[in-house]
Formats: structure tokens, C-alpha cells, sequence
């Protein structure tokens, strides 16, 4: 019991430790795809994305890696207007009236990674997935 206090203790920390060249990072399919391989330890995972948000263990006692992030982007535009002209006593000028229209979305973009560790502590399976609604 002892040790798993002190094991639980220890991932929590390491769970907020900054590697070199690590930290919050833009986490992207293409830098999972391109950094993320069978075999790598647990510190070049964390060099390569940063820190996980969850750790945890499976029924083996190996240690899972979660990485989940939300980003959301908003936009707005905004359309002006001032169209036409008037008569007035023989001389041709603008009218004076004009038009506005805001438009105004967001949407938001999803990625989970999963990263499951063999009893050496290097990668063993990967998994990702990402959606945009």
C-alpha cells in the first residue's frame, strides 16, 4: 500500500513536470503521427507533446497516457453598406442611408490521445481521435 501511495504520488508530479522543448504545446494529429512511436520512453513522449492531462493504470499496472484538448474559434464579420442615389432639384448625390450586418459563429475542435506503456515504461499502443463540430 505504501508504494502505491508513493506511485500515485510520483505520477501526479511527473504529470505536471516541464520537459525540454515540452510544455503546453498545439497538440495536432500530424505531431502525434510524426513524433508518437512504438518504443519510445515515457520522457521522449512528454518532450514531444507535453504533458499529459490524465495518468493512469490498466489492470497490468502499466501506465496509460491521455491527452485531451479543446480549442474553440470564434469568428465575426461585419458587412457595411451604402448603395443608391437621389434627385434633388436637377443635381444627382448620395443617399445617406447606409446598412450593417454582424455575423458571428464559433466551432469547436476535439483531440484525444491515448497512450498505453508496456512494463518497461516505453509505448506499447497509440491511439488517436479528433472531431470538429
Amino acid at each position: 500500500m505504501r508504494h502505491l501511495i508513493t506511485l500515485v504520488v510520483a505520477t501526479l508530479f511527473s504529470g505536471c513536470a516541464t520537459f525540454p522543448g515540452g510544455g503546453d504545446r498545439d497538440l495536432t494529429v500530424g505531431s502525434v503521427q510524426s513524433q508518437v512511436y512504438i518504443g519510445m520512453s515515457g520522457a521522449e513522449v512528454a518532450q514531444a507533446l507535453g504533458s499529459p492531462n490524465i495518468v493512469t493504470t490498466d489492470e497490468y499496472r502499466n501506465e496509460t497516457w491521455i491527452y485531451d484538448k479543446i480549442s474553440t474559434r470564434v469568428s465575426e464579420s461585419e458587412t457595411r453598406g451604402a448603395t443608391g442615389s437621389i434627385r434633388y432639384l436637377d443635381v444627382w448625390g448620395p443617399i445617406a442611408a447606409t446598412s450593417k450586418s454582424n455575423t458571428k459563429s464559433s466551432s469547436q475542435r476535439t483531440l484525444t490521445v491515448i497512450i498505453k506503456f508496456d512494463e518497461f515504461g516505453q509505448v506499447n499502443d497509440f491511439a488517436y481521435h479528433t472531431s470538429r463540430f
